[in-house]
């Protein structure tokens, strides 16, 4: 049977990619179909729901659903919303600045600096700041690392110092000067208000003062952490997500031979 609400035809959908013109994929190419989640200061109810339509429409998402709402409390809403929308980017011409290094294994990296520096590299890292959070820089540093990938406690050619969490930047200088720190790591995750950002820049003004900043590798890591705001910043590395101990370790090493810094 054919035709009408029976047909069995297959719709058309456009299935062409153009990487100078694309769009988010949700169900079929080019549909555009996105999905967020916000919050509103508003009881949970049906005004709520248009509330959230409409600033979804606001943003530009054509034919907004509210899949999902949620009261948190009695003053507060959580809404997922899906829709689509007609913006496209030219992903062609899109250049982001990361870390060029190739990520060698704890093996290699013991070997590279058994050749290239012939002495144990010293790092130490930490939470800095207010910051109480731990998690990333104990993936880095402690011996069993994350996901497979071994912290630096375990590399033969480096000492690595974790000093964990709350350490204000003065104090992390002084134990950088204490142990003759070849790499300085800094670990950031609470990030509301930018915070993270005031703190990373006081500890390169401090280590500025200090006549230090050249005489060390210093980088930073974190959930926003890039390599382009790092660098921004006056670090010589930036981590985000996704990097492991090796990342940090080739990087380290590598830039000690290529600033002779050994």
């Amino acid at each position: 049977m054919s035709g009408g609400l029976y047909s069995t035809e297959k719709k058309d959908f456009d299935k062409s990619l153009d990487l100078t013109n694309i769009k988010p994929y949700g169900d079929t190419m080019n549909d555009g179909k996105v999905q967020l989640s916000f919050t509103l200061p508003v009881p949970d109810g049906e005004k709520a729901v248009e509330a959230a339509k409409q600033i979804a429409k606001k943003m530009g998402l054509v034919e907004p659903n509210v899949a999902h709402h949620g009261a948190l409390d009695k003053e507060f809403t959580f809404f997922v919303v899906y829709g689509g929308i007609n913006h496209t980017v030219d992903y062609e011409s899109i250049h982001v600045e990361t870390v060029e290094v190739d990520t060698m294994d704890m093996h290699q990296v013991d070997e590279y600096v058994k050749e290239n520096i012939k002495r144990k590299v010293v790092i130490i890292g930490a939470s800095t700041g207010t910051d109480a959070h731990t998690v990333g820089i104990d993936a880095i540093m402690n011996m069993k690392g994350f996901a497979g990938h071994y912290g630096l406690e375990r590399y033969e050619m480096i000492e690595a110092y974790n000093l964990g969490s709350q350490v204000e930047n003065e104090e992390f200088i002084k134990k950088a000067i204490e142990l003759k720190a070849d790499v300085l790591l800094v670990s950031q995750t609470v990030t509301q208000k930018n915070v993270h950002i005031d703190n990373l820049t006081n500890l390169v003004e401090l280590l500025e003062a200090e006549g230090l900043r050249d005489k060390v590798i210093l980088a930073c890591g974190g959930p926003r952490i890039t390599h382009e705001l790092a660098k921004e910043l006056g670090y010589d590395a930036g981590f985000g997500p996704g990097k492991y101990a090796d990342d940090v370790a080739s990087f380290a090493v590598t830039e000690m031979v290529k600033r002779n810094l050994i």
